[in-house]
């Protein structure tokens, strides 16, 4: 299974000091979480009832001279999953308030679960992203400042690249934050498998030992969609399979819906440096499904 190239494979790599960004953000949205709701960032822990954060990662430059804008979240809850339409309580402006956020959030922290895109001339220019949840309002701004630029597709130093992902065995793949979007049709009546085949580089610390099997792990979850969602299971084994790549593999998991309608699923794979890339802004892919069940 060889690895097929994206959109972004081809562009320059942007310079980085993940670092630095990583810890601006910390405290960035340590501020945008006691703000909003006047709580310190540091109260308990509870399991419901609290509010949710966007989380600006930091951006980068296209090949086509347009920007992409990483985010993710921050949902305080321990358990609860919340959903919240596009609307007034779910925004980004200006331009939106649909910019392609998710309507249904996790408990926890959710690193680079999606992009925004802006014009080659977005310059000083801001955006907002507002969020209330359990009557609790959070805004987070998001700019192209210098400090916040980052480089989601190799982490320097070491040359590690983010997993690739497809929804076909012969079918195109993807690396990085920017999705590759499939699309799929289902019924209310029988679970819906959804196979992927990934692969990864299996590069690690210089001097380490190669990341052990699988290399690759998968967390699938609801982006959006008007009723409940059940994966079985949400976190797939992944096979591995024979390749031409250090890695290849392969993980099914099955679907179910509570009621008829569109459906956005999102699938993240992350590397042995998981979540987040544990403050290097790398390496991960995100992928989505569209799903119509009838």
């Amino acid at each position: 299974m060889g690895r097929q190239t994206s959109f972004e494979d081809s562009r320059p790599y942007n310079r980085v000091k993940p670092f630095r960004a990583f810890l601006v953000f910390s405290c960035a949205m340590i501020a945008a979480q006691a703000q909003p709701t006047g709580h310190l960032p540091l109260e308990p822990t509870h399991d419901s009832g609290q509010s949710v954060t966007g989380a600006f990662e930091g951006w980068w430059k296209n090949s086509d001279g347009t920007y992409s804008i990483l985010l993710g979240y921050f949902n305080r809850n321990l358990k609860e999953e919340l959903d919240i339409p596009i609307g007034p309580d779910n925004r980004i402006e200006p331009g939106g308030p649909d910019r392609g956020q998710p309507t249904h959030f996790l408990p926890r922290r959710q690193f680079g679960y999606f992009t925004v895109t802006v014009p080659k001339d977005f310059g000083t220019n801001k955006l907002t992203w507002t969020i209330v949840a359990n009557k609790q309002p959070t805004v987070i701004p998001m700019s192209l400042d210098p400090l916040w630029e980052v480089s989601p597709f190799h982490e320097e130093g070491m040359g590690n690249t983010p997993p690739a992902i497809r929804f076909d065995e012969k079918g195109p793949s993807v690396q990085g934050p920017r999705p590759i979007v499939a699309e799929r049709t289902a019924s209310l009546s029988s679970p819906l498998e959804l196979t992927a085949w990934v692969a990864d580089d299996a590069k690690t610390y210089p001097g380490a030992k190669p990341p052990g099997i699988p290399a690759v792990m998968l967390l699938w979850s609801k982006f959006r969609g008007p009723g409940d969602v059940k994966f079985t299971p949400p976190r797939p084994s992944v096979k591995k399979v024979d390749g031409p790549d250090p890695f290849d593999g392969i993980a099914t998991t099955s679907v179910s819906f509570t009621q008829p309608g569109e459906y956005l699923l999102h699938v993240v794979a992350n590397d042995w440096s998981g979540d987040g890339g544990r403050g290097f802004l790398c390496c991960w892919t995100n992928a989505e499904v569209k799903v119509t069940v009838k």
